[in-house]
C-alpha cells in the first residue's frame, strides 16, 4: 500500500518482498515491474563473485545465504535502475535481517504475533525484541495496534534510540463497510481524514490500511494521494480471488495470525456457503494451531503437498491433525482437479503455505 501510493504520486519506487509466489524476480520490483531474468542473473553474478573474493581474502568466512544474496542483489538493482524511494519488507524478524543494514526514512511494524518461533523466540516479548531491531536511532517508527506486551518492548526500544513513535491507534476508523471483496471506510487522524476504498480482502486489511495511511501521512502524502494509492493496490496470494462461480481464493495463511484472519473472513463473508479448503504447509509450521483454527470451517477438506522438500506430505497433515475426513491429493495439480466438482455457489480456499499458493496460482491464473 505504501509503495503503490508513492508510485501513484509520481515517485520512482523500488519494492523488495519475500517470498516470491512463482518466480524469484518478483521479489525485486521497480515502478511495480519485476526485474528481468537477465538483470537478476547479472546482479547474482556480481554478489556471488564479490562473496568469493571476500572468502578468499579471509574477510568473511562463508557465502551469504540465499536471502542475504537476493537482498544484496536488490540493493544493486535499485541503485542501477535509479529508484528514488525503496520500500523493504523484512524477511524474518528484523534485528538480524539482511534488510536491516539500511538507515531508513521510516520504520513500520505491523501487528506482532507468533511466527518463526524456532528463530525468533516462543514468547511475544522475545519476538517483539527481534522485530524492534528495525527501529533506528533518530528515525521515526510507525506502530500498528499491538499486544500490550509487544507494545512495551517497542516503546522501550524507541525510547532507547530516540525515535519518534507514531501510533496508528491515534487514528480511528469511521463508516466501515466490510464486504466480501474489500472494504471502504474513513481513516480519521489528527487534523485530517482519508477516504479508504481498499481492494484487499479481509478485516485484517483494515488495520493494515490504517497503518499504511499513518505512515504515508507522516511522510507528507496528501489524503487524495493516499486514497488513490490504496485503491490501486494489488497483493497476489493474500486472499486473492482468482476465479468466480465458484469463487476461488488464494491465501498464504501460514501462521496462527494468518489462520485467524482467514477464519474470520470465512465466517463473516461466506456464512451459509459450502466451503472447500485445499491445505498444505511447510514443516516449520504449527499444524495443531493452524488446523484447529481453519479445518472445522471446511465442508470439503483436501490436504496436499507443494513441490518443496520442506513440505509436509498430505498424509502427515491428516495424521497430525486427526482430520480423517480429509481427502488426500499427492500434488497440487491433483488437488486442483478435485475442486473442479465444486458447485458455482460454493467457495474454495487454497491456503497454508505461500509455496502452495504460488504453485496453484501459476496453474490457475493465465
Amino acid at each position: 500500500m505504501i509503495e503503490r501510493t508513492l508510485r501513484e504520486a509520481g515517485v520512482r519506487t523500488g519494492l523488495y518482498t519475500s517470498p516470491h509466489l512463482v518466480e524469484p524476480t518478483e521479489r525485486i520490483r521497480v515502478c511495480g515491474e519485476p526485474c528481468s531474468t537477465e538483470e537478476f542473473s547479472e546482479a547474482f553474478t556480481q554478489v556471488h563473485e564479490t562473496a568469493e573474493r571476500l572468502i578468499a581474502s579471509g574477510a568473511i568466512d562463508m557465502h551469504p545465504t540465499y536471502f542475504e544474496t537476493v537482498t544484496a542483489m536488490a540493493y544493486i538493482l535499485f541503485r542501477r535502475k535509479q529508484a528514488d524511494t525503496v520500500v523493504l519488507e523484512t524477511g524474518m524478524g528484523g534485528r538480524l535481517d539482511a534488510t536491516n543494514v539500511v538507515d531508513p526514512l521510516l520504520s513500520v511494524i505491523t501487528p506482532i504475533d507468533f511466527d518463526h518461533e524456532k528463530f525468533l523466540g516462543d514468547t511475544i516479548p522475545q519476538i517483539a525484541f527481534e522485530k524492534a531491531g528495525i527501529i533506528k536511532p533518530g528515525r521515526p517508527a510507525v506502530f500498528s495496534r499491538q499486544h500490550a506486551e509487544a507494545l512495551h518492548v517497542l516503546e522501550q526500544r524507541a525510547a532507547e534510540s530516540g525515535s519518534e513513535m507514531i501510533r496508528a491507534s491515534n487514528w480511528r476508523v469511521d463508516h466501515l463497510e466490510l464486504h466480501p471483496y474489500g472494504s471502504r471506510f474513513h481513516a480519521v487522524g489528527p487534523g485530517t481524514q482519508v477516504v479508504i476504498d481498499s481492494p484487499l480482502i479481509g478485516a485484517h486489511q483494515v488495520e493494515n490500511a490504517l497503518t499504511a495511511t499513518t505512515a504515508l501521512h507522516h511522510l507528507g502524502y496528501s489524503p487524495d494521494q493516499i486514497t488513490r494509492g490504496i485503491a490501486a493496490t494489488v497483493w497476489p496470494g493474500r486472499l486473492e480471488r482468482v476465479r468466480q462461480s465458484p469463487d476461488v481464493f488464494l491465501d498464504g495463511a501460514h501462521n496462527p495470525a494468518g489462520a485467524r484472519a482467514l477464519a474470520g473472513y470465512i465466517r463473516h463473508s461466506h456464512h451459509g456457503r459450502r466451503i472447500w479448503m485445499v491445505f498444505g504447509a511447510m514443516r516449520d509450521k504449527d499444524l495443531h494451531v493452524i488446523g484447529h483454527t481453519l479445518f472445522h470451517l471446511a465442508s470439503e477438506l483436501i490436504f496436499t503437498s507443494p513441490d518443496q522438500a520442506r513440505a509436509f506430505q498430505a498424509e502427515e497433515i491428516r495424521e497430525i491433525s486427526g482430520e480423517t475426513r480429509a481427502r488426500i491429493a499427492p500434488t497440487v495439480p491433483d488437488a486442483l482437479a478435485m475442486i473442479e466438482s465444486a458447485a458455482p455457489q460454493d467457495a474454495v480456499f487454497i491456503t497454508g503455505s505461500l509455496y502452495l499458493v504460488g504453485e496453484a496460482r501459476a496453474l490457475l491464473v493465465a
